[in-house]
């Protein structure tokens, strides 16, 4: 006991020496900036090595999608390199990975993003690109219609062939009934299939405006400089009008909802979510920052109860996970997911976790396993900021679901300041069975005699 302390100390003191090099050493000044256009431009000095990372964000994804047409933000975004009149199709791509760089793009429920890794020299080549697109994307009917079949297919491959995402998006459906979560990212196959370039005209020129974007910038750079360069590209650039999105809240769940879904697999799984606060709809802020370290304490390595527990001690769980994300722009969910071992069922798993979670409820996290929670999370958030790349994706997603990005420099001092008394606060009030949904994947035999399917075809 008293090496373990010892080596628990050691990992505390190293966290914050860790953290006191990353303060002085990585940390650097950030700056902000509003063009007239309403484009927000951040940027963030980090002079290690001569790259930069650009970003541009936009406010829209799947949660501001509704029936018939989702799908739509994550289709748009592959059509996003399909040109304009300056850059033809496929020039995009050429010009950055000619100038060294690379890019790409993503798509989530609450935003749309498009990245470019440069020589800091050349910075300018991304702005150029990025600022063409934002307004003057061609859409030729011909391209979408190419591109749509690669979301199709990207659909079947991912989700549809499948059975854990299969169950996911079976289940994500169940537990959100009128929230802007309830469908998928990349859209129902009804939707994708009746699709039109036409709807993809009417999403870009109502979303995709200076003042519904926000431009990240981190890496080698003087940040007037970088003004200057956004100024130059961007502030020209006419705004949109963005209508005021309405609210789409959940519904109180009234008790608990089980699904079952039947697909061909070789082993059943089980996943549960509670519905919890994100950083934007808690009622108290020291919430979610509870729930991220009850998520260590379940999940945060080998040493963490449910691996401790439930793989090597009970030998019940195969694999199982847990966590949430505290940056949704919507109330979100707290997931458990796991399969059981050949020796176990899905309820004996299932009965495993209520244990685990009827422990938290009614006993205090011990001292020592606190301490070790929050020297991984504390020492995770310090090696994070190695990465440029990773620093301006916590400043776009913090600024694009309405939050200040700033609120990055206080995570590791929220993180400290939980309490055991949080967590099980937290656990009693959100852990609750009137709030829970639960989806369980039935196997069903493998058909060998099925056809596979086609490859999909390279896209962004």
């Amino acid at each position: 006991m008293l090496k373990r302390t010892r080596l628990m100390a050691f990992l505390w003191l190293l966290s914050g020496l860790l953290l006191s090099v990353s303060q002085t050493a990585f940390a650097t000044a950030s700056h902000e900036l509003i063009l007239d256009n309403g484009l927000k431009v951040v940027v963030k000095e980090d002079h290690r090595a001569p790259v930069v990372v650009s970003q541009v964000w936009y406010k829209v994804g799947s949660a501001y999608e509704h029936s018939g047409i989702t799908g739509i933000s994550h289709a748009l975004e592959h059509m996003m390199f399909k040109g304009t009149e300056k850059h033809p199709p496929g020039e995009f791509s050429r010009i950055i990975a000619e100038n060294g760089g690379q890019e790409n793009a993503f798509t989530g429920r609450d935003y749309t993003a498009y990245f470019q890794q440069l020589e800091a020299s050349r910075l300018e080549i991304s702005f150029e690109l990025e600022a063409d697109r934002m307004r003057n994307l061609t859409l030729p009917e011909e391209e979408f219609l190419k591109e749509i079949r690669v979301v199709i297919e990207e659909r079947r491959l991912r989700t549809e062939d499948k059975p854990k995402a299969l169950t996911f998006e079976q289940f994500n459906a169940s537990a959100f009934v009128n929230s802007a979560y309830h469908h998928p990212v990349i859209g129902w196959m009804d939707d994708l299939e009746s699709m039109t370039v036409e709807d993809l005209r009417h999403w870009y020129e109502k979303w995709y405006g200076p003042n519904n974007a926000t431009l990240v910038v981190v890496g080698d750079v003087d940040p007037q400089q970088v003004f200057a360069l956004a100024e130059k590209h961007f502030g020209a650039l006419k705004p949109s009008e963005i209508a005021t999105e309405k609210p789409r809240r959940e519904i109180t769940q009234k008790g608990i909802r089980n699904i079952v879904v039947k697909a061909p697999a070789k082993l059943p799984y089980l996943i549960m979510g509670y519905k919890v606060p994100v950083l934007g709809t808690a009622q108290k802020a020291w919430q979610p920052y509870a729930l991220d370290v009850l998520s260590g304490v379940l999940d945060g390595g080998d040493s963490a109860r449910f691996a401790r527990r439930l793989v090597r001690g009970q030998q019940i769980a195969a694999g199982i996970g847990a966590g949430a994300s505290i940056t949704s722009r919507h109330q979100d969910l707290f997931l458990i997911s796991g399969t059981p071992t050949e020796e176990h069922s899905i309820d004996e798993l299932k009965a495993a976790i209520f244990e685990q979670i009827a422990d938290l409820q009614q006993n205090l996290v011990s001292d020592q396993e606190l301490e070790r929670i929050k020297t991984q999370v504390v020492t995770g958030s310090v090696y994070e900021k190695d990465s440029i790349f990773y620093q301006a994706m916590q400043i776009g997603t913090l600024e694009t679901v309405g939050l200040d990005w700033r609120m990055l420099d206080d995570y590791v001092d929220n993180i400290r300041a939980v309490t055991a008394e949080q967590i099980r606060d937290v656990a009693n009030e959100f852990f609750i069975e009137d709030h829970l949904t639960v989806a369980t994947l039935d196997p069903q035999p493998m058909d060998s005699t099925a056809p596979a399917s086609a490859p999909a075809r390279p896209s962004h």
